[in-house]
């Protein structure tokens, strides 16, 4: 056995390690409870604009996009372009003619400017509308048509119908190997009292939406080593992989 694989088998077995330790993981459950209390996910930047992530779920997106090369990024929700931009740039490092199609229903002029202004504007579609409107939908798969490898990653509005919505319209265009990956599934582990106001909450969130589609269909399974290899995840349940065509 060569150092590599001898690495990869160590890292196997920490990540396993890891999944088993239920402390560990409860206690992460806890850290993600208390540093939401602080808008911790708005505190980073890629090149330049906020990113609005968790920078754990930053590397995962990069270990994935690495691994799997797709020629496009669907993502919904933009609010300032960070996530665009940070997917644009690991397309950047690939090579080609990869880019990223950006969803949302209101795309602000000054964060317009500003990611219109960027170093990797090139890589950089913007369509402004509802994420669930079918008029929107079909501009993204004529985006994507023809392209060897869809990834899709769902951030917009965190209701279960909306996403549900989200993962029936955008999962078919996801690639055998490739991911869906939706955001913001820790609504559900959250305190109540975090969203009060908002139209989400528990019972009614991304992750209800994630079990509620992969009750339905056989083309996903969730890759829980992620989440549990990053302990701070916005995104439990919402890694999930292709296995089908």
């Amino acid at each position: 056995m060569d150092e590599s694989e001898r690495f990869r088998q160590e890292v196997r077995a920490n990540v396993a390690g890891l999944m088993s330790d239920a402390d560990v993981q409860a206690l992460s459950r806890i850290w993600v409870r208390e540093i939401t209390r602080h808008k911790y996910a708005y505190n980073f930047t890629w090149m330049g604009r906020p990113l609005i992530q968790f920078p754990q779920d930053m590397v995962a997106l990069q270990e994935i996009v690495w691994r799997v090369k797709p020629d496009v990024i669907v993502e919904t929700g933009i609010a300032h372009g960070g996530s665009l931009v940070y997917s644009a740039s690991l397309l950047a490092l690939l090579g080609g003619d990869r880019f990223v199609v950006g969803v949302d229903v209101d795309i602000r002029a000054h964060n317009r400017r500003e990611i219109e202004a960027h170093p990797m504007a090139a890589r950089i579609r913007m369509i402004e509308g509802s994420s669930v409107d079918d008029t929107v939908a079909a501009a993204v798969r004529d985006h994507c048509r023809g392209k060897g490898g869809v990834l899709v990653i769902l951030d917009s509005h965190h209701t279960h119908a909306h996403v549900l919505r989200e993962l029936h319209l955008y999962g078919p265009l996801v690639t055998k190997g490739s991911y869906l990956i939706v955001l913001d599934t820790l609504i559900e582990d959250m305190p109540a009292e975090f969203f009060a106001g908002r139209p989400w909450g528990k019972g009614n969130n991304p992750k209800t939406a994630v079990h509620e589609f992969l009750a339905g269909t056989k083309r996903f399974e969730i890759d829980a080593e992620i989440p549990a290899k990053l302990l701070l995840t916005t995104a439990p349940d919402g890694y999930l992989r292709c296995t089908g065509e």
